[in-house]
């Protein structure tokens, strides 16, 4: 564990301030749960909480299928790191943290299509790095709160699209409706 420098006291209502550089250098925003841990030491241990990892297994069983059957590469994410992935390469993809360009995609809160004629063909990328573009992204939302994210993608290397437009859009409108569902049940 990296010591900050930055010390804050508890105030009278047991509530301790957590630094704006702080929660910006870990995109800590406002309304984020944060699970709380402790240990012999007498440590206490702030992590950012993310429902849909408590899906993580049945997210890659879900992206699997959909590569499977469907030929769709995707990725399943929280609203900061990939969780999931079918078709792309899992160490290179799984637990890192997405592009700005991505988070800015799941707070909007809607449906993104890719269409190089419409974004002059500026592609947005997974993660910083890598080699896979968004084709087609529908954030999770669970009793209105966004979780995640799921995204088709394409490589720079295969641009050949398995599927129509109109079939992967529902695609994954369907699996990010499904995947908040389960984590309102």
């Amino acid at each position: 564990m990296k010591a900050t420098g930055i010390v804050r006291r508890i105030d009278d209502l047991g509530r301790v301030v957590i630094p704006k550089e702080i929660r910006r250098t870990m995109r800590i925003r406002e309304g984020d749960p944060l699970e709380i841990y402790t240990d012999r030491e007498g440590e206490v241990i702030f992590k950012k909480y993310s429902p849909i990892g408590e899906l993580t297994s049945f997210a890659t069983q879900y992206a699997e299928t959909l590569h499977k059957t469907c030929g769709l590469d995707v990725v399943i994410c929280d609203r900061d790191a990939v969780i999931a992935t079918a078709g792309v390469p899992r160490k290179e993809y799984t637990d890192r943290k997405l592009t700005e360009e991505l988070e800015s995609i799941i707070e909007t809160r809607q449906l993104y299509k890719y269409n190089q004629y419409q974004h002059n063909g500026q592609k947005i990328y997974v993660i910083d790095g890598g080699s896979h573009y968004v084709r087609c992204a529908m954030p999770i939302l669970s009793e209105g709160d966004i979780v995640g994210c799921v995204v088709s993608v394409a490589s720079d290397d295969n641009q050949e699209k398995p599927i129509s437009d109109e079939i992967e859009i529902k695609l994954i409108q369907t699996a990010a409706s499904f995947l908040g569902k389960q984590l309102e049940s």
